[in-house]
């Protein structure tokens, strides 16, 4: 496993690697690596020729407020994972490259950044899309793995590549859960032994909400209501949105006739320090 830093020496590893008609697989992450990282790691290998894992903290998705001095970074773990997966490269570029001092242009996408998460975390999805477009002209892969339970995000990345005619396809995975239903974040690490053990509702509550549906159930406000009392009764700090939308569009849907998402953004904890988890399930009677 190799370990670069410079954007050039990343350029000219893929650009030999791309002559040779090889296939390049991507994960982009902030480090802090779980199983749902080396899940997405494990399918970028299976699919592709060479595998690039990106950990860079990406300071422009985070707000004011939010959790960038205390996200948590173990660069020699994550460095262990990662040659235990035997990944050809892993890309670890400095802040300072990736946004110089006279750094001006961000990207935007714009009515799918405004929905469900974004109306919380304003700039959060330009700093995601930015830094995204960053690294796929920096990496150059020819496919790249993201886990749904970033449904938003994934989907925006979706529209992004669509918009700019980018040369990569996005590959979605689906989402890696503890023996409880949680799904897996780097932000779990946050909760508190009572805490973690309230934040294993979601999935229950996601999975009532998806049995009312494939039981006939079409209307959301009725999905949706039952979802938000079975979470309500395990006394979380707020609940920032429980939400049926269109998997496209991310725009709410009133009754579920198309593919739709149930997606939750719930804060768990006590006084100011709260931790924000968000899940989803797929809503479609073709499938899930």
């Amino acid at each position: 496993m190799e370990a670069l830093q410079s954007l050039l020496e990343m350029k000219t590893w893929s650009q030999k690697i791309r002559a040779q008609g090889l296939i390049i697989g991507f994960v982009p992450t902030m480090g802090a690596l779980h199983e749902g990282h080396l899940s997405l790691v494990r399918q970028a290998k299976k699919n592709c020729d060479r595998t690039v894992v990106s950990i860079f903290v990406n300071p422009l998705q985070f707000g004011l407020e939010e959790d960038l001095d205390q996200y948590p970074q173990n660069l020699e773990h994550d460095f262990e994972l990662l040659k235990k997966e035997n990944i050809d490269v892993v890309f670890v570029p400095k802040p300072k490259e990736i946004y110089p001092l006279d750094f001006q242009t961000a990207v935007e996408v714009s009515g799918l950044s405004k929905q469900l998460c974004g109306k919380s975390r304003s700039g959060h999805f330009r700093g995601v899309a930015t830094v995204v477009l960053k690294l796929f002209n920096i990496v150059n892969p020819t496919k790249a793995f993201f886990g749904n339970k970033d449904f938003q995000q994934r989907v925006i990345i979706d529209r992004l590549v669509k918009d700019l005619h980018l040369d990569v396809e996005v590959v979605a995975c689906p989402i890696v859960r503890e023996a409880d239903g949680l799904a897996m974040s780097s932000r779990n690490v946050y909760l508190s032994i009572e805490e973690r053990k309230s934040a294993s509702v979601l999935y229950r509550a996601l999975q009532h909400g998806r049995r009312l549906f494939q039981s006939g159930e079409r209307r959301s406000s009725k999905i949706i209501a039952q979802v938000r009392e079975m979470i309500d009764k395990e006394n979380p700090k707020h609940i920032d949105y429980a939400q049926v939308c269109d998997v496209e569009t991310l725009e709410e849907v009133s009754e579920v006739q198309t593919p739709s998402v149930l997606a939750v953004a719930v804060h768990f904890g006590q006084g100011d320090k709260t931790t924000r988890l968000i899940d989803n399930v797929v809503l479609d009677s073709n499938g899930e």
